[in-house]
């Protein structure tokens, strides 16, 4: 056993951008609008590092002002790094504030960078008979590792921390010592730090030629072996090679001396971390930090999770008395106890443990529950076992056989705690647990709690995944799906076919891990002041949408059929009238065929537009703007049909239910930042409604049966409204209070004519600018959706704010609202957080000043239909109507409608939508009846 003391040296700027990336699509934003991505992913691993090797010695190394001795080599080294994104230019100073707060030394030397402090001090600390760990990513290190300082790569892609000794670099790299790895880097170069390398030499090349030769000296004497084209370049760049070694060479001479006692890692300022950490809103980190340090510096070392707030295992069986110990399985009472330090896990198989575990059930004010299931359409999948969890670190397993008349015998068992209303129920997307469970008739009632949805209103530009949530919050990483029954495909096994102890283990977990993320999220809803918004509006619409989605909605299926035969004839004719014009016969899908009739052959623009691998763009905003050629109308026609055909046509029945054979469409809550909800399963919100074709698979889309008709109520120009209303501009609101037309109303003020005299173009063009303006339109923007010039274009939306005044301030009033709160929010207070707003990149600003202005109206027109779709469905089941809501698409709802209550519900859904929210502008619902969607849309 190894008994020298070690000295752990984290390269700061790697683990920060590495911290900063991990983020990158689900970026950490604060209730400030700060970007804190970067200090929460390198905290993470400082405190993983301290956590897990508790070392004697430690210390985090930073640059500053980059190598100047390479700049002078070498004036374009790393020439090609781009700039660095602000969120890790704003996390610097924190991270050295929490370094200092947590008594960590930071080294920095101006003019050197990171790599050569930490090799410099980690070769005097083997002189002083240390062990030295390098903290970092980056493969440039393996060159240092010798018998006492080792390579520390923090995880990644899921796998630990990777420790790399002489033995893993001479795997790695296929060298006999470490140092050659200075000769692999020479030869290979590096684009990142633009090191140059030699021609045309890559990763196996360097590494032959290292087995070889040795040294990219020994390469270079012996160059008479080489051949061919390889000797030419290798030849020619002797001098590029060596100055390329030189350049990935580690310094070892940098002015900074190994003060050991300065080093020592000792106890932090605990109160003056925890206030940073308060600050950036890092919660559940605070609870980790101080863990951590508590285990590090305690001479006896426990075991810490997200899940160790239970200890004494004895306190815990409600059922049974298992023996103390750290790990065991126990079996009483049909309760086989799945138990070790962290947590208390227990499996319910049999008739007595299951009347227990009732009794237990029916006792509590607040239960989190999670199905497992065969499947991921939960209308059609089987049950295979419910988790239940109530208190931290403990739950309950329940399985069931794969006889579905025992398991709805076994499931009914438990139906007075599911529609026990005065029992809160917990999940992570919870209404797929609902629709399970309706499969065997088994209604969820009660309050509701999802965490899903919770996180969604705290930071909606995030990921909400519960795996994700739980390292983020709570810096545990659950079990993945994936290790008990592998990655999608056709080799996937079901859940059925892992072993019970590890169905109990994995699902009782993720019970367990959305119960302490739920009681995590209540204070992140309370404190952004969205418990209100989640209460009323969110949590209640689970329950809509459930009805909705099990509901579903008819297909006429014959009719498809025949649609899909009349498109391949419209395909077929528009490839005969391409092939004409072209010249010949290709295929028209193929980007590189489509490209060099267009623009070779047939010429029909100076200068066509090229991808980035030189080929000539055929995108649809290339071709739109080239749609005056014929070939051109005929190609964009032919794309919609294809895609309507395939995407629509032949692929929505195969989306029937095998029970119901309706179309059973799945709505995501928590996806849309705006608080939009999107169709999936099939997205029904993507048909194209305003071309014919398009509205032709509307009509596919039929009531129930003879005795029902569709309603589709749509809410008219409802953003319009709402941006009318927001802005307080009289002159709009009087429009709408008045019933005019506001696109002919528009038109009348900005061209200055009579409203009677508004000719069908300046309406259309006014139409334009009317919900363009709300997404930044600008007069280039315009002039490309109208006939107009860009010279008109830009008079017109001149014109338009002269008109609207109050209009154009309230939008610069959202953008300075943003600069200084980090967010906007909506008429219920849903907030969009922001993180660019004030970005040094114009573009990158330019975006969210545009999304500072259109989201609190988009994301207001999304709270007044959920509130109008909650209020509908209420009174529906109030009143035990027949009559049924399918479909919510953007600004519509529609209904299977019972004839006999036609006369009923319809004033019930113009009044509910129409007042759901009350704004200084009236809202307006068009309601239209017909035998099928397109009719009565």
């Amino acid at each position: 056993m190894n008994t020298k003391k070690r000295l752990f040296l984290l390269d700061a700027y790697a683990l920060i951008f590495r911290g900063y990336y991990a983020f990158i699509k689900n970026p950490r934003i604060n209730s400030k609008g700060l970007d804190t991505s970067a200090i929460l992913g390198f905290t993470n691993s400082l405190l993983d590092v301290i956590k897990k090797e508790k070392p004697d010695y430690l210390a985090v190394c930073f640059d500053k002002g980059g190598s100047v001795d390479r700049n002078e080599m070498f004036p374009e080294y790393k020439a090609n790094r781009q700039e660095t994104p602000e969120a890790i230019k704003i996390a610097v100073p924190y991270i050295e504030q929490i370094l200092e707060a947590m008594n960590i030394p930071a080294i920095v030397k101006e003019g050197y960078e990171a790599d050569d402090i930490i090799g410099t001090l980690a070769k005097k600390a083997e002189k002083e008979d240390l062990v030295t760990y390098m903290v970092t990513p980056d493969k440039d290190y393996a060159q240092l590792v010798s018998e006492n300082i080792f390579m520390y790569k923090p995880p990644r892609m899921g796998n630990g921390y990777e420790k790399w000794g002489i033995e893993e670099v001479q795997q790695k790299f296929e060298v006999e010592r470490p140092e050659q790895v200075i000769d692999y880097l020479g030869m290979m170069g590096d684009s990142v730090d633009n090191i140059p390398g030699l021609p045309g030499v890559g990763d196996k090349t360097a590494k032959k030629f290292i087995t070889a030769y040795g040294s990219m000296e020994g390469l270079f004497a012996n160059l008479h072996e080489l051949k061919g084209k390889m000797k030419e370049k290798v030849e020619a760049n002797q001098e590029l090679g060596l100055l390329s070694k030189k350049l990935a060479t580690i310094m070892l001479d940098v002015p900074v001396e190994l003060e050991q006692d300065k080093l020592i890692f000792e106890q932090p300022d605990i109160e003056k971390t925890k206030a940073i950490f308060a600050e950036l809103e890092f919660r559940r980190l605070t609870d980790n930090f101080v863990k951590t340090f508590t285990t590090a510096l305690s001479t006896e070392t426990t075991q810490t999770s997200a899940k160790a707030k239970t200890t004494d295992t004895n306190q815990f069986d409600l059922f049974a008395t298992p023996g103390s110990g750290t790990s065991q399985t126990n079996e009483i009472n049909g309760f086989k106890t799945i138990n070790n330090t962290s947590h208390f896990y227990q499996l319910v198989n049999t008739s007595l443990a299951r009347k227990l575990l009732l009794e237990r059930l029916l006792l509590q004010k607040s239960v989190c529950f999670d199905t497992e299931t065969t499947g991921l359409k939960a209308l059609e999948v089987e049950l295979i076992g419910i988790a239940f969890s109530w208190e931290v670190g403990k739950g309950y397993y329940v399985s069931f056989p794969e006889d579905q008349d025992e398991t709805q015998t076994i499931v009914e068992e438990f139906l007075p705690f599911f529609e026990n209303e005065a029992i809160e129920k917990i999940g992570h997307n919870i209404k797929y647990d609902i629709e399970v469970l309706s499969n065997y008739n088994i209604p969820v009632q009660g309050k509701l709690f999802d965490t899903m949805i919770a996180h969604y209103l705290i930071n909606p530009d995030m990921r909400h995944n519960m795996d994700i949530l739980s390292e983020t919050y709570l810096n545990y990483q659950p079990v993945s799906i994936t290790e008990l029954i592998g990655k999608k495909g056709k080799n996937q096994l079901s859940m059925r076919t892992v072993a019970l102890e590890k169905q109990t283990e994995y699902a009782v977990e993720d019970a367990d891990v959305t119960l302490q993320l739920k009681e995590h999220f209540e204070k992140e809803l309370e404190e952004g002041k969205l418990t209100k918004l989640f209460n009323t509006v969110e949590v209640p619409l689970v329950s809509v949408l459930s009805d909705m989605e099990i509901e579903g909605i008819n297909l006429n299926t014959e009719y498809l059929a025949s649609l899909s035969k009349e498109l391949t004839s419209d395909i077929q004719t528009l490839e005969q009238k391409i092939y004409e014009q072209a010249g010949e016969e290709f295929n028209i899908a193929s980007p590189k065929q489509l490209g060099p009739i267009l623009f070779e052959k047939l010429k029909l623009v100076d200068k066509p537009k090229k991808t980035k691998t030189g080929q000539y763009s055929t995108a649809e905003d290339v071709l739109s703007s080239l749609k005056e050629h014929q070939i051109i109308a005929d190609i964009l026609e032919y794309r919609q049909c294809k895609k309507l055909q395939s995407t629509y046509v032949d692929a929505l029945p195969n989306e029937l239910n095998p029970k119901t054979k309706r179309v059973h469409t799945v709505y995501a809550q928590a996806v849309a930042a705006t608080g939009r909800l999107s169709s999936n399963n099939p997205n029904l919100q993507n048909i194209p409604i305003r071309t014919e074709r398009g509205q032709q698979v509307r009509k596919a889309f039929i009531p129930r049966d003879e005795n029902h008709t569709l309603l589709a109520a749509d809410y008219s120009q409802i953003e319009l409204r709402i941006i009318a209303a927001l802005s307080e501009e009289e002159t709009m609101i009087k429009a709408f209070q008045d019933g005019e037309d506001i696109h002919a109303s528009t038109a009348a003020k900005v061209f200055n004519v009579a409203l009677d005299e508004v000719t069908r173009e300046q309406r259309s063009n006014a139409k334009t600018v009317n919900f363009g303006i709300i997404y930044g339109v600008s007069a280039f923007g315009l002039s490309n959706q109208t006939n107009l010039t860009r010279s008109e274009s830009k008079q017109l939306i001149d014109a338009y704010y002269e008109t609207y005044p109050k209009l154009k301030n309230y939008m610069a009033k959202q953008v300075d609202f943003a600069r200084e709160h980090g967010y906007v929010e909506t008429v219920l207070g849903r907030k969009r957080y922001l993180k660019d707003i004030n970005s040094r990149n114009a573009i990158v600003r330019g975006a969210a000043e545009r999304n500072a202005v259109n989201a609190p109206i988009q994301g207001s027109a999304a709270d007044i239909i959920k509130l109008a779709m909650i209020n509908i469905n209420k009174r529906f089941k109030q009143e035990q109507f027949k009559s049924k809501m399918l479909l919510q698409v953007h600004d519509e709802l529609v209904f299977d409608a019972h004839n006999d209550e036609l006369d009923i519900i319809t004033p019930i859904i113009k009044q509910e939508m129409e007042n759901a929210f009350q704004l200084s502008v009236p809202l307006d619902v068009e309601i239209g009846l017909g035998q099928n969607w397109l009719e009565a849309h």
